[in-house]
């Protein structure tokens, strides 16, 4: 039962991912039938960041007030209506309104799918469905680059967005036979469906009155104070809030999204001529991404979120640096052209095993349980943040200071990124989420909060 409600809970992350694939496939087409500027192609694909950044802002109220499974549902729907509007769009107006629409069925799933198999899973491979989540994630990614692939020869971008709708239908079936989480279960005073779901997803009757136990216990502690109301109250509370939005921060400005909606644009800058060649470039990268999210898979729960951290970060910084220095001198050579591919998979291989993944671990088990859904739709909102920034400024950064520098630059902020994980990132690993709360309300530094 458990791992048939994570993997019916990933197919949000499926739909996460080939939103996020199928811009790079589509832009070279909508800018050809609509002359988009470069601010405008900027709005096109950062417009679905925007909805998603509202969405998860909202999903904690959502997910709060209806339960994971029927904001699962809500997002899938939001997914069905988006998709449709973005195929029928005659100009970018309708098309920025679908995208938009898409970003908050993101926001929503991105929200809720990790809150969900955070609290659905024990703690012995809680990493590891989280991870699995991921993995869904690049499997969508691969699954839009492989689309826009095809449907380059015919040039339909409306396409390559109606094939959203099919798994959009299938999250929606799939969400409606999936359980409620215990926990929400819990906070609402519904302790008996609680232990009947609890039955489904333990092996042994202890396990279910332990867990119960622990999750009547937090939610005794700072019963008095709820979200926002145990924000401003509590100051321990603030800091696992500060850590979540700083980690997602820390996830945007790898540069892995320039790599997912850029893709194309950037082989054609390292001397991959046409199209259809770069898209299909775009489709090893996307298979390379799919194939590095099981290192983390098999490695989260084993070596633990803080040495596959420095590993992924020390790779994209050193591959961005390679990146930065062949556009500089200029992949004038057969060797040049596909050194500068094989940094890009390097790359993609560091995220995939790593932030993509372990950001997301960690900010689904940092949070308190009655701060839960407030601390991640804050964390939630800066990856969208983020990812807004990321989507709409790297156009006009590549105008305006070339590629040399804005890889460089990326470069840095990956090696700055592993001081980071050493001075404030807790590790988690085999903790139960309940002792991680007493840790962190006991006042412990933030990366003792796993001791």
């Amino acid at each position: 039962m458990v791992w048939l409600s994570c993997g019916l809970a990933a197919l949000a992350g499926l739909l996460f991912g080939m939103d996020i694939g199928v811009i790079s496939g589509a832009l070279p087409f909508i800018n050809e039938e609509f002359n988009l500027s470069s601010q405008m192609e900027g709005w096109v694909v950062s417009s679905m960041m925007v909805g998603a950044a509202a969405g998860a802002l909202s999903a904690g109220s959502i997910s709060k007030s209806m339960g994971r499974k029927r904001a699962l549902l809500a997002s899938s729907a939001l997914f069905i209506v988006g998709a449709l509007v973005c195929v029928v769009a005659q100009g970018p107006t309708l098309l920025w309104i679908g995208r938009i629409l898409l970003g908050l069925a993101v926001g929503v799933a991105s929200f809720t799918a990790p809150l969900y198999l955070s609290e659905v899973t024990p703690e012995r491979i809680r990493g590891t469905t989280i991870s699995f989540y991921q993995l869904m994630v690049t499997v969508g990614i691969l699954a839009a680059f492989v689309s826009n692939a095809a449907f380059s020869y015919i040039e339909s971008w409306r396409w390559m967005f109606g094939v959203l709708v099919i798994p959009a239908i299938l999250l929606f079936v799939g969400a409606l036979s999936v359980p409620n989480s215990p926990r929400w279960l819990a906070a609402k005073d519904r302790f008996d469906e609680a232990r009947d779901v609890l039955s489904k997803l333990r092996g042994t009757k202890e396990e279910v009155d332990y867990e119960l136990g622990e999750i009547r216990d937090a939610l005794n502690r700072e019963s008095e104070a709820k979200g926002f109301a145990m924000f401003k109250r509590n100051p321990n509370f603030r800091r696992s809030v500060f850590l979540g939005f700083a980690l997602q921060i820390v996830q945007q400005f790898t540069g892995m999204n320039v790599i997912m909606y850029y893709a194309p644009r950037i082989f054609q800058m390292s001397g991959f001529e046409g199209t259809s060649a770069s898209l299909w470039a775009t489709v090893v990268t996307g298979l390379t991404n799919v194939l590095a999210t099981f290192i983390a898979i098999a490695l989260v729960d084993r070596a633990g979120r803080k040495p596959i951290l420095y590993a992924g970060f020390f790779m994209m910084g050193v591959t961005m640096a390679v990146l930065s220095f062949v556009l500089h001198i200029g992949a004038t050579t057969t060797f040049l052209q596909y050194l500068a591919m094989a940094m890009v998979l390097i790359f993609v291989v560091g995220f995939a095993m790593s932030a993509g993944p372990l950001i997301w671990t960690l900010c689904a088990e940092i949070q308190p349980l009655q701060g839960r859904d407030f601390g991640i739709g804050v964390s939630t909102g800066a990856n969208w943040i983020g990812n807004f920034c990321i989507g709409f400024f790297f156009p006009v950064m590549l105008t305006g200071i070339g590629g040399t520098a804005t890889f460089g630059i990326l470069a840095v902020v990956n090696i700055a990124f592993i001081v980071f994980t050493l001075l404030l990132v807790p590790e988690t690993k085999g903790i139960s989420l309940e002792k991680i709360e007493r840790n962190l309300l006991s006042g412990k530094r933030l990366r003792d909060i796993g001791i």
